[in-house]
């Protein structure tokens, strides 16, 4: 009796140097926590029950070791039933998001705390003063194979990335990662997913039963989703945009329907106002911080190109006419377009950069006051010293970094993958590696999107 009073005492007083100590010697864990492979028939109910208490064991070994805690899993079990609920939000808010998805399956208990608004919002309260980005990666082939992926910084300042996760998901489908606040949005099936990487959490959206019927001649069907977030009713809801068309966006009609990501939440159809035009839309959608907008690129025609603006409170959209000046630098028309939607100092501009690697050039229109339509030009010129890392390679705007530089990639996966960052404001140019992407999916015919996050706004609650 006095020997487990010892133990106890002995494994509380580990407790609180673990609480107090950031960090949990993650090392040792790895080199301590090894699992046996078990048979490898994966349609065998007896296969997935041992793979099951295989990954609890481990996860409670990884936890244990973490704690301090004695080795014996049922010493190791004991000891963490008796942590008071507190404590061990404390010491969970610790350990690296990657791990979080992980220890759900620990028991039911560390599910429900893990997957709570409480949790989430104490994760993400002790998170906002790290500054710590994650890339994120969606890879598809022709043959529709698909993979998620994410990458941790390896430098200071973030030049370099590594893949350090795999997140992909069976069924996910589409080629588009549309995000905010750490949300991210896929196909799945014919149905929308919400997925938060950080918690492992995943929201699956019903069926939409759209309205528009296809006609003869119209081949093409599309839909995008955009996510926005309305503030003061702390509302994060998820638009979709439904096309349909026949070649070079004749007979072109389109329809939207929100969803608000809530408990018992449906799709609703967005009333249209009377002057509003069928437009088809372009897959980034870009939100302002602190706006209650979202806008993303549209063409009603293969020569009218808009920004539509979607109010996420009153759920009204509404368009504007990209004037004839800013179409002339767009290379009109729609399928030699090479411009997309980026904030630039807190407003929606288009960045254009179809002359950027013959003449290392580039336009910037700013849309200065929305009301009035009132747009600023800016042209920029490379750095001599920078043309190399832009010569004879077709790139790609994929969306843009937290302070504002503008994610460029190449159009073709390769050996030796990296990205640029290019920073308007100073007119600087940046090459950051990409490391650890398998090279299966290298050199030949792929798709892929990127998504640069910071970890510190990744921990939202998703209502299930």
């Amino acid at each position: 009796m006095k020997l487990r009073v010892k133990e106890m005492n002995r494994g509380r007083r580990n407790l609180k140097q673990a609480v107090s100590e950031q960090d949990f010697r993650l090392k040792q864990c790895q080199n301590i926590a090894k699992i046996m492979d078990t048979k490898r028939d994966n349609s065998s109910t007896l296969f997935k029950r041992k793979k099951r208490r295989a990954n609890r064991a481990y996860n409670l070994l990884v936890m244990g070791c973490y704690l301090g805690l004695p080795l014996r899993t049922k010493r190791r079990r004991r000891y963490m039933s008796e942590i008071p609920l507190d404590l061990l939000v404390e010491i969970l808010i610790r350990l690296p998001g990657k791990y979080l998805a992980r220890f759900k399956c620990v028991s039911k208990q560390w599910s429900s705390l893990i997957s709570s608004r409480y949790f989430c919002d104490s994760l993400t309260r002790s998170k906002q003063q790290q500054q710590e980005p994650r890339l994120y990666m969606c890879l598809v082939d022709e043959g529709g194979h698909r993979a998620l992926l994410s990458m941790a910084s390896t430098s200071p300042d973030n030049t370099s990335f590594v893949v350090d996760q795999d997140l992909s998901i069976p069924g996910m489908g589409g080629y588009y990662l549309n995000d905010l606040h750490g949300l991210m949005c896929f196909s799945m099936g014919k149905k929308a997913c919400i997925y938060n990487p950080s918690t492992g959490q995943r929201l699956t959206l019903p069926k939409i039963k759209p309205d528009i019927i296809a006609e003869q001649g119209q081949t093409m069907y599309v839909k995008r989703h955009y996510i926005g977030y309305d503030p003061i009713d702390s509302q994060h809801k998820l638009l979709c945009t439904i096309v349909m068309y026949s070649d070079l966006f004749f007979n072109l009609k389109s329809e939207h329907w929100v969803f608000v990501l809530e408990a018992g939440g449906s799709w609703k159809k967005v009333v249209s106002h009377e002057n509003y035009r069928p437009h088809t839309a372009f897959a980034r959608g870009q939100s302002i911080s602190g706006s209650v907008v979202v806008h993303y690129l549209a063409w009603h025609d293969m020569y009218t190109c808009a920004i539509v603006r979607f109010d996420v409170r009153s759920e009204e959209l509404t368009t504007i006419i990209v004037p004839e000046d800013v179409r002339d630098d767009m290379s009109i028309p729609a399928l030699e377009m090479r411009a997309e939607l980026i904030e630039y100092g807190g407003k929606i501009a288009i960045f254009e950069h179809s002359n950027l690697r013959t003449e290392g050039t580039a336009v910037l229109w700013v849309l200065e006051d929305a009301e009035k339509k009132e747009w600023s030009k800016r042209s920029l010129v490379l750095q001599p010293c920078q043309r190399h890392l832009v010569q004879d390679i077709e790139l790609i705007v994929k969306g843009t970094t937290q302070d504002g530089k503008v994610i460029l990639a190449p159009l073709d996966m390769h050996s030796g993958f990296y990205i640029l960052c290019y920073d308007l404001q100073s007119n600087d140019l940046r090459k950051v590696g990409i490391e650890g992407v398998p090279h299966h999916w290298f050199d030949k015919d792929c798709y892929f999107d990127l998504r640069l996050m910071n970890e510190s706004e990744s921990f939202i609650y998703l209502e299930t």
